[in-house]
């Protein structure tokens, strides 16, 4: 299968995700590989977390471009949405859980997104097997955003925030918690007359 543009872009970003999940998951330490740390109000980050939140942009950037580029191009393809789907899974997903491994957020934010993804990804498949699409909500992208945002404020030390002592990384995640908590509930409830077809 030949794979227009923004597919490219896509499969790219697949395996940068994996790449930067391989690479915060190697055991630096015990291969004797030390990062720089630096030290900053009190906090130590690490080289190794800047590199991380470096290609995390990248990627995150990379997502923008694709969805662009298949929108304004008229490229969309089935393809293109499932491996959209799965990046935005390895890379966001992923680092969430590495994060909480790390004990750099709580494991509660984790659990509660994959939860929320697979409830509403469950949700999209049986309504997309009855040949019914329901929209995804703007509280759902405001989920993302903040999600983003707090993802890279976290691998960065919640710099420059951390100088004013104020926890927008954090702050960030939760809302992203409770965004995706509530857009799930709101895609349930507009799929549920497809789910639940009355006979």
């Amino acid at each position: 299968m030949k794979l227009n543009l923004p597919n490219k872009i896509t499969v790219a970003r697949i395996i940068l995700g994996i790449l930067l999940l391989i690479f915060l998951l190697i055991p630096w330490y015990d291969l004797n590989v030390v990062f720089p740390e630096y030290l900053i109000k009190g906090d130590i980050l690490s080289l190794k977390y800047i590199i991380a939140g470096i290609v995390f942009i990248i990627a995150s950037v990379t997502d923008f471009i694709d969805g662009y580029l298949a929108r304004s191009r008229n490229l969309v393809t089935d393809f293109g949405k499932v491996a959209d789907a799965i990046a935005d899974k390895i890379l966001v997903n992923g680092l969430l859980i590495i994060l909480a491994y790390d004990r750099l957020i709580p494991v509660l934010i984790p659990v509660v997104i994959i939860t929320r993804d697979i409830i509403v990804d469950s949700c999209k498949m049986v309504c997309g097997n009855n040949g019914k699409v329901v929209a995804a909500s703007y509280i759902g992208k405001a989920k993302t955003m903040c999600m983003m945002i707090g993802i890279v404020l976290t691998l960065f030390n919640n710099i420059p925030f951390v100088f004013i002592n104020v926890p927008i990384d954090k702050l960030l995640l939760l809302l992203a918690t409770l965004l995706s908590v509530i857009s799930g509930v709101d895609y349930y409830t507009k799929s549920r007359v497809y789910l639940f077809p009355k006979k």
